[in-house]
């Protein structure tokens, strides 16, 4: 049986929590419910557990609770977790990593989709404060449903009224509907590689991991069983996405073969070409003698061991930082390395490299196309889109 964590906010919208519940258990979907302080000021906890079937959850410091089903579980135990009506408060706290109640700590908690149905005076809603956390949980992975134009309790006309019942409910069949990766397998790359000089120093770039990340975080919400298998970075590793962390090429190819068989294989990591022949057991100390001689070795080539290994992707996309002839240098390595696609960026603009915002260029057997600049979720998610088309289009 599919279910939800139902997250009632505080607000005269309220009441039509109660309606929702009633219509999801008539489609068959269960809800638990986490009552917010303020939401118990329009709704009882007696109505929502009558109409629930099920104990309803308000304080974070329960003892009992906290035993029996704490806030972790209470966060991953259902499906989708739905906040009806989503207030300007829920909304900055879930933006901001705050956590000092049940509902905001369990929003913080959950490796579960989240979908919010906003509820607040038209001001609050045009806020700037409130479209900036906007953005910043669309940008998170959150889906929204509403705010509908209306006329508010308060006698204001305009956008902040929480959707109707019967659109929240089709947002959450919609969001609990297979996505259409589902039960296929995916594998990316992502962040740089450090090759060790000594114990202290390493062969690095100046990559920040961010676009892998963002390509699997939309694989994950597409449906995809994901692998991360991340270089050294300081990002939250997405939710839903099995992270693999490494240090060197070597390790990141070894992670990546063992992850085999997958459907789609996104190498989108920026690994060292070279390591040095031998790394030093102990710090090198600068001497009045001439510096070390450096002797460089070739890494192994991931991208290329992919496209031509025993257990090959049906799909192995590769990305090409370039600095120059950005389309004729990523064709030659498409044909070079055997994988189908490559997802091709000049880094020599400033930000690109460790920024949030990506110009790329999609190189595939029929020919190449430019996307204009996004954002690098936006780069992930129209990434994602177009593999979901292309594992569709080829044989199994």
């Amino acid at each position: 049986m599919r279910s939800i964590l139902l997250v009632i906010g505080g607000g005269i919208a309220a009441y039509k929590s109660l309606e929702l519940i009633r219509r999801l258990k008539d489609r068959g979907i269960a809800a638990r419910v986490i009552l917010t302080k303020a939401g118990t000021e329009f709704v009882t906890s007696l109505s929502v557990s009558a109409l629930s079937g099920d104990k309803v959850y308000t304080d974070l410091f329960s003892l009992t609770d906290e035993a029996e089903m704490g806030h972790i579980q209470l966060s991953r135990s259902a499906d989708l977790v739905v906040v009806a009506p989503a207030t300007a408060d829920l909304m900055a706290k879930l933006a901001n990593g705050l956590a000092n109640d049940l509902a905001s700590t369990a929003l913080l908690a959950t490796d579960k989709r989240v979908l919010m149905a906003p509820a607040m005076n038209v001001r609050m809603w045009n806020h700037p404060a409130t479209q900036r956390n906007l953005k910043t949980l669309k940008n998170d992975g959150v889906i929204f449903v509403g705010p509908n134009d209306g006329e508010m309790a308060c006698g204001e006309f305009g956008p902040g009224r929480m959707a109707e019942p019967e659109e929240i409910l089709a947002a959450i069949e919609a969001a609990l509907a297979a996505g259409p990766l589902s039960g296929v397998k995916a594998l990316v790359t992502a962040g740089p590689t450090h090759e060790p000089l000594d114990p202290v120093r390493f062969l690095s770039n100046r990559s920040s991991g961010r676009q892998g990340y963002a390509i699997a975080e939309a694989l994950a919400r597409a449906g995809a069983e994901t692998v991360l298998v991340s270089g050294p970075v300081e990002i939250v590793p997405p939710a839903r996405v099995k992270l693999v962390r490494v240090e060197t090429a070597r390790e990141m190819l070894a992670a990546c073969e063992a992850e085999l068989p997958v459907a789609v294989a996104v190498c989108a990591a920026a690994v060292a070409d070279w390591r040095p022949d031998l790394a030093a057991s102990h710090k090198l100390k600068k001497t009045d003698a001439a510096p070390p001689a450096l002797k460089l070795i070739e890494n192994p080539d991931i991208l290329a061991a992919l496209s031509h290994g025993a257990k090959r992707p049906r799909l192995v996309v590769g990305f090409a930082a370039e600095t120059e002839n950005v389309l004729g240098h990523a064709a030659e390595k498409r044909a070079r390395k055997g994988c189908d696609w490559i997802v091709a960026n000049d880094v020599s603009h400033p930000g690109v490299m460790g920024g949030e915002r990506n110009t790329v260029h999609l190189l595939t057997a029929s020919g190449s196309e430019s996307w204009p600049e996004l954002d690098k979720h936006e780069v992930g998610a129209r990434l994602a889109e177009r593999i979901a088309d292309a594992l569709k289009g080829k044989a199994t």
